[in-house]
């Protein structure tokens, strides 16, 4: 299989140039199941399949599942800011350097699946209650200025969902664990 199908299993994100709401309504949906279909799929892996890379020189599903959870709270409280701030320039974070960290590496999944469910369950709560106006507000990704709406915000983390889900199954239909 070629890298870059193992790097972007799903495609990579496309978010359209005009978001209507139903899409937003659809993204929305995919946050809120998310965390129990992340769970499902990976509840009954052993410690040795959960160490294993998705792809050569990738992370392992252990470090993804752990990602996805970072990743999610940094995104949730980029909402936060920009619903409080005017147009926030955001602080990125070293997600390859978080992955490398003892306990993206080590600890139990358990933690983040619990701690995705709780942000997720929030989120999406939080999520429902936007209307127009809050959809439109930006924040700002110090790489490139690029000005980032909330609507938009939402696409990119349904698809971040999807993404690292199929990272992690597609490794077990190769593997044959699923």
């Amino acid at each position: 299989m070629d890298l870059e199908k193992l790097k972007y299993p799903i495609g990579k994100l496309q978010i359209p140039a005009i978001i209507a709401a139903e899409q937003i309504s659809d993204w929305i949906a995919i946050l809120e199941n998310f965390p129990k279909r992340l769970e499902s799929l990976v509840v009954n892996l052993t410690s040795a399949q959960l160490n294993t890379s998705y792809r050569p020189k990738g992370w392992t599903i252990r470090q993804v599942i752990h990602h996805i959870a970072d990743s999610h709270h940094n995104s949730y409280t980029r909402f936060k800011w920009t619903l409080t701030e005017d147009k926030p320039i955001i602080k990125v974070y070293y997600e390859d350097r978080w992955a490398e960290l003892f306990d993206s590496k080590m600890a139990p999944i358990i933690l983040s699946l619990d701690s995705i469910k709780a942000l997720h369950a929030k989120w999406t709560y939080f999520l429902k209650g936007l209307n127009t106006s809050d959809l439109e507000q930006v924040f700002i990704h110090p790489d490139g200025n690029e000005k980032v709406s909330l609507k938009e915000n939402i696409g990119i983390y349904a698809w971040h969902c999807n993404h690292h889900y199929a990272h992690i199954e597609q490794l077990m239909i190769r593997e044959g664990w699923k």
